[in-house]
């Protein structure tokens, strides 16, 4: 069963949050795309979409932000990770909302994401992963299994992937996921041997050549939907100083423009 879009879901805040100076200087220094009815940022690494346990406030949180007074706060549309950085999408009025959530559930959002995956290439250097998943709690925690297509709670899952560059011990994949599972992508690369760098819950390596691996190498690095005003908008995120420094020591150098 589907996620319905985050739009049309309660949101787990509903009234004003106070922030500090810090928190709104941070929040709009993320921006990286805006207009009337959409406003799309550049999420760094270890802040939570919505819902996080730690005491700082999440993204939702922060875009009271963008809220202006008597109006309620931009909405989101979709999430990412907590460890993953990249394109995240809100919209500023509630019909721009509806119309976005509408978009996702009838699979028009283009999503594209860089990952670093070890060790090695996969095999082949593209392809589709159609894998069916299904959710298991483990204490307090959920993961995504793999699992038969006949499973009682399979979900089906696909994801197109290719690799942009490689070396004997890593490589740059780019991936395109036409559903949206939970750590879809996460559990896709781990079953065909080529978990994400720094993923400890999938068994992503925790080092690469030698040097540390940071956290999650994963980021939302395009987004291409239809806009509520007409047409059609592609945003895209420069990729964070992390996940270049972690490129460059496993000697994958900085990804360039390829075609579609």
């Amino acid at each position: 069963m589907r996620r319905p879009p985050l739009a049309r879901k309660e949101r787990a805040v509903d009234k004003p949050i106070a922030l500090t100076p810090g928190e709104m200087a941070l929040v709009r220094s993320l921006v990286i795309f805006e207009d009337a009815e959409v406003i799309a940022l550049n999420k760094p690494a270890g802040l939570s979409s919505q819902g996080g346990r730690a005491q700082q406030n999440t993204l939702d949180e922060l875009l009271w932000a963008f809220a202006r007074p008597g109006h309620a706060r931009p909405r989101l549309i979709h999430r990412l990770d907590r460890d993953t950085s990249g394109v995240i999408l809100t919209a500023r009025t509630k019909p721009a909302a509806g119309f976005l959530g509408k978009a996702v559930m009838g699979r028009r959002f283009k999503k594209t994401y860089l990952a670093i995956v070890a060790p090695g290439a996969p095999a082949p250097a593209k392809g589709m992963i159609e894998a069916p998943l299904r959710r298991e709690m483990q204490g307090r925690e959920a993961y995504m299994r793999v699992c038969a297509p006949d499973h009682p709670d399979a979900e089906t899952a696909l994801t197109r992937y290719r690799t942009l560059a490689s070396t004997a011990a890593a490589a740059l994949v780019e991936l395109s996921p036409e559903t949206g599972r939970m750590h879809q992508l996460r559990v896709h690369l781990a079953s065909i041997g080529r978990p994400i760098a720094g993923d400890a819950r999938y068994g992503g390596a925790l080092a690469l050549a030698g040097a540390p691996v940071p956290r999650l190498m994963l980021h939302a690095a395009a987004l291409e939907f239809p806009h509520p005003a007409g047409g059609t908008r592609r945003i895209e995120a420069p990729l964070p100083a992390d996940f270049q420094a972690v490129l460059e020591a496993a000697g994958l150098g900085r990804p360039s423009p390829q075609p579609s």
